[in-house]
C-alpha cells in the first residue's frame, strides 16, 4: 500500500507541474504578442505623425509669408507674456496680431476654383520678335470667386494678370503679349493662380499643367543657291578619281585582264588591232557639312556667338532648300573629369527646315567641350565622303588654328572657313586651299558668297 500511494503522489505532483508550465508558456506568448502589437501600433502612429508634421511644415512654408511669420511670432510672444505677467500692452499687441492672422485666412479660399487655358498664337518665332497669346479664366465652382492674380512664367521672367470677382460659370479672357525674345527654347507656363490677403501675410498658389515650349529660331539670311555661289553644287561633277564605269567619259586605254567586256570600244579596237576599253572619271553625290564651334573661349561675347549661329543656320537652311545632303555638327559638352580622353560631337537634324531650326534654338556656348579642330577631325572620321565642309568660328580662333582644322578633311574636300567678328570688315581670302570669309554682320555672308561666285 505504501508503494502504491507513493506512486500516486508522484504522478499527481508531476501532472500539476506540467499544467503549471503550460499555463506559464501561454501567458508569456500572449504577453509577447501584445508587446509586438503595441510596438507596431506605435511605429505606425509615429510614421503618421511624422508625415503630418512634414505636410504641415511644407504647407506652412508655402503659405506663410515672412510678414505672416513675424505676425505669428508677435501673437505668440505677446499673448504668452501678457497672460503670464499681466502686461496689458503685450496682450493687446498679441490679440491684434492674432486677429490679423485670422482675418487673412478667408482670402485663401477658392484658389482651385479657376480653370485656366493658356493659348499662344505661334509656337515658333524668330529671335527679336514677340509673340501674342490669350489667357482664358473660368470659374468652375458653385460660389463666387474672390479677386485674385495669375502668374505666368516666361523663361526667367514673370507675367502677372489680375482676375476680378467671378460669378459661378463666368469666363473672362485677357490678351498675353510677350515682348522680343532672344534665341533659345523658352518655357511658357504653367499658369499659377495666386491667392493672398491685402497685407501679404498668407499666400496660396495652384499651378496648372498647361506648359508651352516656345522655340525662338536664330535670324537667317537669304543666301544665294549653293549651286551658283562660292559653294558650287558638286552633284554629278567629275572628280579626279578614274573608274571603269560612270557617266563622265575620260579616255580610252588598252584592255587589262578583269575589265568588263561591255566597256570595250570597238571602233578604237578596229583601228589599233588591240582591245581598247573606255575609262571614266568618277562622279558622286555631293555631301556638305556645316561645323559650328561652340567653345566659350572661341568667341569674344554672346553677340558674336549669335552671329555665328545665324551664319551656320543660314548655310544649313540654304543647303536643305537646295535638296543637298547636309550634316550639321557642333561640339558637345564633356565632363571635366574625362576632358581630353573623351571626344563627342552633336548632330542637329537637317532633314527639313523646321527641325533644323529647332535644333539651332537649343545651341549654347559650352565651357567644357572640344576645340573646333577636334570637332572637324571627328567629323572627318565619321566615314562620310564630304565634298564641302564649312567651318564657322568666332574671332578668337586665329587663321593658323583654322588652317589646322581644315587639314583634318581629305584633300578632295573643299573647306570654307567663316570667321564671325563684329568689329571686322567683310573680306575673303584664300590660304593654301582654304577659303576664309570674315563677316561682321549676317548680310555680309550673302555678299561674300556672291562675290566668290563671280571671282
Amino acid at each position: 500500500m505504501s508503494l502504491t500511494e507513493s506512486r500516486l503522489t508522484r504522478t499527481s505532483v508531476s501532472t500539476g507541474s506540467r499544467t503549471q508550465v503550460t499555463a506559464t508558456s501561454v501567458t508569456s506568448a500572449r504577453r509577447g504578442r501584445a508587446i509586438v502589437r503595441a510596438v507596431v501600433w506605435w511605429a505606425g502612429a509615429w510614421r503618421a505623425l511624422a508625415a503630418a508634421l512634414s505636410a504641415a511644415a511644407e504647407w506652412s512654408a508655402a503659405t506663410i509669408r515672412p510678414a505672416g511669420l513675424l505676425m505669428a511670432l508677435a501673437a505668440t510672444v505677446g499673448l504668452a507674456l501678457g497672460i503670464a505677467f499681466g502686461w496689458m500692452e503685450w496682450m493687446v499687441a498679441g490679440s491684434v496680431a492674432l486677429l490679423l492672422m485670422l482675418a487673412s485666412i478667408p482670402f485663401l479660399f477658392g484658389a482651385r476654383s479657376y480653370d485656366v487655358d493658356l493659348l499662344l498664337a505661334h509656337e515658333r518665332i524668330v529671335a527679336g520678335d514677340g509673340v501674342t497669346g490669350e489667357i482664358v479664366v473660368r470659374n468652375e465652382g458653385h460660389r463666387i470667386a474672390l479677386p485674385g492674380r495669375i502668374d505666368i512664367p516666361v523663361g526667367a521672367g514673370l507675367v502677372e494678370f489680375g482676375v476680378p470677382l467671378l460669378r459661378p460659370g463666368h469666363t473672362i479672357s485677357q490678351p498675353l503679349d510677350i515682348p522680343a525674345l532672344r534665341r533659345g527654347i523658352v518655357r511658357v507656363g504653367p499658369a499659377t493662380t495666386v491667392r493672398s490677403d491685402p497685407i501679404g501675410l498668407l499666400r496660396r498658389e495652384h499651378a496648372f499643367e498647361d506648359v508651352h515650349q516656345l522655340y525662338v529660331h536664330p535670324r537667317t539670311a537669304d543666301l544665294p543657291s549653293t549651286s551658283a555661289g562660292l559653294i558650287r553644287d558638286l552633284e554629278g561633277s567629275p572628280t579626279r578619281r578614274l573608274v571603269d564605269s560612270d557617266m563622265s567619259f575620260h579616255a580610252i586605254r588598252e584592255y587589262a585582264p578583269g575589265d568588263s567586256r561591255r566597256q570595250i570600244h570597238w571602233k578604237s579596237t578596229a583601228k589599233t588591232g588591240r582591245l581598247m576599253v573606255r575609262q571614266y572619271e568618277e562622279s558622286r553625290r555631293s555631301r556638305m557639312a556645316v561645323i559650328l564651334g561652340v567653345a566659350e573661349s572661341e568667341f569674344a561675347d554672346a553677340d558674336e556667338f549669335e552671329l555665328a549661329v545665324s551664319c551656320a543656320a543660314s548655310l544649313g537652311l540654304r543647303a536643305v532648300r537646295d535638296a543637298r545632303d547636309v550634316a550639321i555638327v557642333t561640339g558637345s559638352e564633356i565632363p571635366r573629369v574625362v576632358r581630353g580622353r573623351l571626344r563627342a560631337i552633336r548632330h542637329i537634324p537637317a532633314a527639313s527646315p523646321r527641325p533644323m531650326l529647332d535644333g539651332f534654338s537649343g545651341v549654347e556656348r559650352i565651357e567644357s567641350t572640344m576645340p573646333v579642330a577636334e570637332v572637324c577631325r571627328l567629323t572627318a572620321e565619321s566615314g562620310d565622303q564630304l565634298s564641302i565642309a564649312v567651318v564657322v568660328v568666332g574671332s578668337r580662333v586665329p587663321l593658323a588654328r583654322l588652317q589646322h582644322a581644315a587639314l583634318a578633311f581629305p584633300v578632295d574636300t573643299a573647306v570654307v572657313g567663316v570667321i564671325c567678328d563684329e568689329r571686322a570688315h567683310p573680306r575673303m581670302q584664300t590660304l593654301s586651299g582654304l577659303t576664309v570669309l570674315t563677316v561682321g554682320t549676317l548680310d555680309d555672308l550673302s555678299g561674300l558668297l556672291l562675290r566668290g561666285a563671280t571671282s
